[in-house]
């Protein structure tokens, strides 16, 4: 039986740990190839943020050992150089790309008026023109094909305010804007454009948030999600789900859309 993505090619953003890491292993699994895109160094701000190369080798490795193929690069969404460089080499390596999961970003807290300048430009450079950027060079792939899906991992803070997160939520709310936009300019393509919002997944930024604040990641959980359902957070297993199906033929009459995954969160 043929799996779901034999010889489907995905591009992968923030791929190296939490929500990236956790798709890119299951849609190996269901025989995609992967190119893997994320930071391998520090950066200023969050300051919890420690990438490195070793998150990305690791993930060759588990990718590898389930006889996947897979090519890893660690550059910044930020830089055009970077994210131009990646996706010519992944598609030198695999001859196009079907799938864009456009899920690196960041999040942190502070009051609208006390952010400063760099850390309200790094949220949005990150979460905003990040996917942006990275969907400017993968789009033309997807032309080439006349096929392709761009999932971009937004949040429920994409679809209503947080307190204290405003940088937060309005970069994850300008990723809705751009996948409505893109799913009007790429539908004579047949390229579908989606927005995921996930309320709080179980992954090491809220390790790194707890952190920040000095408490721990599921008081952040709780504090930051008000779920309907019993249950702090969603799993990384819950977006892989979402995720698969959002890119798969079950889904091709699903473009333009917002998927939330949010336990009940919006209802209230």
């Amino acid at each position: 039986m043929a799996k779901e993505f034999e010889n489907k090619t995905v591009f992968i953003t923030g791929a190296a740990k939490g929500q990236g890491k956790a798709v890119a292993l299951a849609l190996a699994q269901e025989g995609a190839n992967i190119i893997a895109f994320d930071l391998g160094e520090k950066i200023e701000y969050p300051a919890y943020n420690r990438s490195s190369n070793q998150d990305l080798e690791s993930l060759k490795d588990e990718v590898e050992a389930i006889g996947a193929k897979i090519v890893i690069y660690a550059g910044d969404v930020r830089n055009e150089a970077d994210v131009k460089e990646a996706v010519e080499r992944g598609v030198k390596e695999f001859g196009g790309i079907d799938i864009l999961f456009s899920n690196a970003g960041i999040a942190a807290y502070g009051h609208s008026w006390e952010l400063t300048e760099k850390q309200w430009d790094a949220m949005i450079d990150i979460n905003l023109k990040g996917g942006w950027l990275v969907s400017k060079y993968v789009i033309p792939e997807l032309i080439k094909k006349n096929s392709g899906v761009i999932i971009y991992n937004s949040s429920v803070a994409g679809l209503r305010g947080f307190g204290r997160m405003s940088h937060y939520s309005a970069s994850k709310h300008g990723l809705v804007g751009l996948a409505k936009a893109q799913a009007i300019e790429l539908a004579p393509y047949n390229i579908r454009v989606v927005t995921l919002h996930p309320t709080g997944v179980n992954t090491p930024m809220n390790d790194g948030l707890a952190e920040l604040e000095g408490t721990t990641p599921i008081e952040i959980a709780e504090r930051s999600a008000g779920n309907l359902l019993k249950t702090p957070w969603i799993e990384t297993e819950d977006v892989v789900e979402a995720v698969k199906y959002l890119a798969s033929k079950k889904a091709r009459f699903i473009t333009g859309s917002q998927f939330v995954l949010d336990a009940g969160l919006l209802t209230r």
